[in-house]
């Protein structure tokens, strides 16, 4: 008797402390309803007023109105500011840009006074304010004219500068034929076969058999053939009536209309046509006359001999 009494109360204990948790969570739901349905209540009422005009809503309305106004304001004038600095930068990059492209152009071989150069500015600062939106505008729209005219102009020096260094390219300062003096000049001498006075129209470069033969600048190939006198033969054109010619080649590496770069090997050293032995005869013509090779080759030795050399290793 005393178990079943016991049970019992247990029971009714549980089925008290549930209906406990069952009223705490109705009144927390409740609770939850009652204010969103305030939120919407006040949400409601107050556009309502607004919208019917109110006594009181008005003012209100304006003064949310203003302060959300008053926000983005400052946000614009943070963003506005920030471009301004921008724009400073972006000025200051462009003289810069205007004093190298004049050394360029000087290098080039242009007029610096081309390259026009904005007219300096500057002052006192007696008093300042903040750019407005048009004003902001209108500078980045001047920047970006005069970055279009500055990107033109560099691209004509540009332009001159590559043909310049094509130009270079395409004059025979480059040696024939490497570690190697030359033999005979260019001028009057005697002859080696006949024995008599005879003009000498070239360079020869004495030189073992199968020793390369390089391009002295770069161009295209004209000639490339026996002849009788001058053996294997090769003939450059560089352009500008300038033909580089060579000779007495025990073989040839290039046929006619092959393009050519400076100190390409372009035939080996022989001693074919009318020859006493293995070497070759370079010559250099100008406008269908034969010139001096040598004062080539010095122009040549000379840009190298300028160039400055880069720094070995330290020793520790």
């Amino acid at each position: 008797m005393h178990i079943i009494i016991t049970d019992a109360w247990l029971a009714k204990s549980r089925a008290m402390h549930l209906n406990g948790l069952r009223l705490v969570g109705v009144g927390a739901l409740a609770s939850v309803l009652l204010m969103l349905g305030s939120i919407a209540t006040y949400h409601w009422v107050f556009l309502e007023g607004v919208r019917q005009g109110w006594p009181g809503f008005a003012s209100v309305a304006r003064l949310v109105h203003q302060n959300e106004a008053n926000s983005q304001n400052a946000y614009m004038r943070a963003n506005l500011d920030a471009m301004a600095r921008k724009l400073g930068e972006m000025q200051a990059r462009m003289v810069q840009i205007d004093s190298l492209g004049e050394r360029v152009a000087g290098l080039a071989g242009l007029n610096p006074a081309e390259f026009k150069v904005p007219q300096g500015a500057g002052g006192a600062l007696v008093g300042g304010r903040d750019l407005s939106m048009e004003e902001l505008m209108g500078a980045l729209d001047k920047i970006d004219q005069t970055s279009g005219s500055r990107v033109d102009w560099l691209t004509v020096v540009e332009s001159r500068l590559f043909d310049q260094k094509i130009q270079r390219t395409m004059v025979p300062t480059e040696k024939p034929v490497v570690g190697v003096q030359v033999g005979s000049p260019f001028g009057f001498r005697i002859d080696p076969i006949t024995g008599r006075s005879a003009l000498h129209t070239g360079l020869d470069f004495p030189a073992d058999p199968g020793t390369p033969v390089l391009a002295a600048a770069g161009g295209v190939v004209v000639v490339q053939e026996y002849h009788l006198a001058y053996g294997n033969m090769v003939e450059i054109d560089h352009g500008n009536d300038l033909i580089t010619r060579y000779a007495h080649a025990s073989r040839l590496l290039v046929k006619k209309g092959d393009i050519v770069k400076r100190g390409q090997k372009i035939a080996e050293v022989g001693s074919t046509g009318r020859s006493t032995g293995p070497h070759l005869h370079f010559e250099v013509w100008v406008s269908g006359v034969p010139q001096d090779p040598q004062r080539f080759l010095a122009a040549g030795e000379n840009v190298a001999a300028a160039k400055p050399v880069a720094p070995g290793p330290r020793r520790p």
